[in-house]
Formats: C-alpha cells, sequence, structure tokens
C-alpha cells in the first residue's frame, strides 16, 4: 500500500509542477509575443474571437508551455517514484494530453498546431521527462 500511495503522489506531484511550468509560460508570452492589437485574451471568448487574428508566431508560447509543462512534471513524477519507474511519467503526460484536447475543444485552433500541439507536446514529453529524470539515477 506505500508503494500504491508514493505513486499517486508521485503524480499528483509531477501534475502540480507540471501546471505551474505551464502557467508560468502561458503568463510570459504576451510580454514576449504580444497579441495583436486590440485583442482581449484575458477571457476565453475573447481569445476565441481573436484566433483568426493570431499568426504562428502566437502559437509559440502555447506550444512550449504544454510541451516543457509535461516535461517538467514527467521528471519530477519519475523522482518522486519508487525505482523510477515510467508509470507515473506516463500517467501525467496522459493528463496533460487530456487536457490539452480539452483545451483545443473549448479553443478552437488552427488545425496544423493541433496535430502539432497533440503529437509532440505531450507523450513524447513525458517519454522524454522520464527518460531525463532515469538517466540520473544511473549516473548517480
Amino acid at each position: 500500500m506505500k508503494r500504491v500511495s508514493r505513486l499517486i503522489l508521485a503524480v499528483i506531484a509531477g501534475l502540480l509542477v507540471g501546471s505551474i511550468a505551464n502557467m508560468a509560460l502561458v503568463m510570459l508570452s504576451g510580454h514576449v509575443i504580444p497579441p495583436p492589437a486590440g485583442v482581449d485574451t484575458t477571457t476565453a471568448e475573447g481569445l476565441k474571437a481573436a484566433m483568426p487574428l493570431f499568426e504562428p508566431k502566437h502559437f509559440l508560447f502555447p506550444f512550449l508551455a504544454h510541451a516543457i509543462g509535461t516535461l517538467v512534471g514527467a521528471f519530477v513524477a519519475t523522482l518522486a517514484t519508487p525505482g523510477r519507474t515510467r508509470g507515473p511519467a506516463w500517467a501525467v503526460g496522459a493528463c496533460f494530453l487530456i487536457g490539452g484536447i480539452a483545451a483545443i475543444t473549448m479553443l478552437p485552433s488552427p488545425l496544423w498546431f493541433t496535430v502539432v500541439d497533440l503529437v509532440f507536446a505531450y507523450l513524447p514529453m513525458a517519454w522524454l521527462g522520464h527518460r531525463m529524470s532515469a538517466r540520473g539515477q544511473r549516473a548517480a
């Protein structure tokens, strides 16, 4: 039972830290790449209305937020896992993927972004986060 509790806590820790990384990048994005003039990105309705005005550069930070949030979350989940097994990293990746699918259904985006985001930002980053964390254990 103790092992199961640690695995669940590892997933929760990964989701928490990954979400913080995601939100930090989302909040930073408007300062690095400002939205088009007159666009309100503070509400879902404003963002939905502004989507046709966005250029490809405006999708860079959302992708990075999704990818880095998942990467960091999977890394932390693996570090917190007994034996550094891959299960919690995959669970974090799956949770972020479900969140990404939900976000895309609520906030339609260009097809190219949807494909790139869903294919490259979640499960590959969960795999990479696990690999990076597990590699550190072997080096020690």
